[in-house]
């Protein structure tokens, strides 16, 4: 087995606090290679992302990669708790929070990507008529037309609140729907109600179920979706797998890690692009 991927959501696992004990349980792998854990997100793992890059690490490293799949606050939770070797997630602001507060010892970006807002093709609050996110929300706020939010504290749900807020809009009502969900299960929701969502562009080409769902709005530089590899600080927490995540790590910049993150496509369409590079928290 070349890479193992744990889903809450498929563990029955979601808002629960996971023990150290209960990931490694989880995640326990059928050889005996060295391995990690990483705490991830949902739309790395939905998009295909992990499938495709992991085996090739595991063939040049040995080491293989156990995924956590949460959303980006939970998977910092679990590595404050010490519960996971390092992480790969998408929220800058929370990231350089993290390795200020002592709990990491370096973020580098990895990749990017962008966010798009989906919704029904007939688009009934008219979005695919404005001129950036902030008309583009306002239209559906004030159309009251149904929107589903993540609403579980993923880098997603954090981008897409710091987007109301520059739009001066405080979501609620029966229009705003809070699902805390995971990505794939949000968009399933969405094209069941036909409502508008914010999703991460990866999630949405390998989407599978999108019924009557389409783009509507896209193309915002406010939309930029950013990814960040963080290492665990070793003098915080002694007893992790310091030496293989900094080999995980470090491969996600070099130029094999990069090349094998440009070369994922879907139906085609390259998901996510390198960007490795350091960031101002060190």
């Amino acid at each position: 087995m070349h890479y193992r991927i744990i889903s809450l959501a498929a563990l029955g696992l979601i808002g629960t606090t996971l023990s150290a004990a209960t990931l490694s349980s989880a995640a326990r792998a059928q050889d005996d290679a060295p391995f990690i854990t990483l705490a991830s997100t949902t739309s790395t793992e939905q998009s295909g992302l992990f499938g495709s890059i992991l085996p090739k690490f595991k063939e040049g490293s040995g080491i293989d990669v156990h995924v956590v799949a949460v959303g980006t606050g939970q998977a910092f939770e679990i590595a404050r708790r010490g519960d996971a070797d390092s992480l790969l997630v998408h929220d800058t602001t929370g990231e350089e929070r993290f390795v200020a507060e002592g709990y990491g010892s370096e973020r580098q970006n990895v990749m990017y990507n962008d966010f798009v807002i989906l919704g029904p093709d007939n688009d009934p609050a008219g979005v695919r008529g404005a001129k950036n996110i902030e008309e583009a929300l306002t239209r559906i706020a004030e159309s009251e037309a149904p929107f589903a939010s993540r609403g579980d504290d993923s880098g997603t749900n954090r981008a897409e609140l710091r987007l109301w807020n520059v739009a001066d809009i405080q979501p609620s009502g029966e229009w705003y729907r809070e699902l805390g969900s995971g990505m794939g299960p949000t968009l399933n929701t969405a094209a069941g109600m036909d409502a508008y969502v914010m999703s991460d562009r990866a999630t949405w080409v390998a989407f599978k179920n999108p019924q009557n769902l389409a783009i509507v709005f896209e193309g915002d530089d406010a939309l930029f979706n950013q990814y960040g590899s963080i290492l665990t600080n070793e003098e915080r927490f002694p007893d992790l797998k310091h030496d293989l995540a900094e080999q995980w790590h470090d491969w996600l910049l070099s130029d094999d890690g990069q090349q094998a993150i440009g070369d994922y496509r879907v139906d085609g369409q390259q998901l996510f692009f390198p960007n490795a590079g350091p960031s101002k928290a060190k």
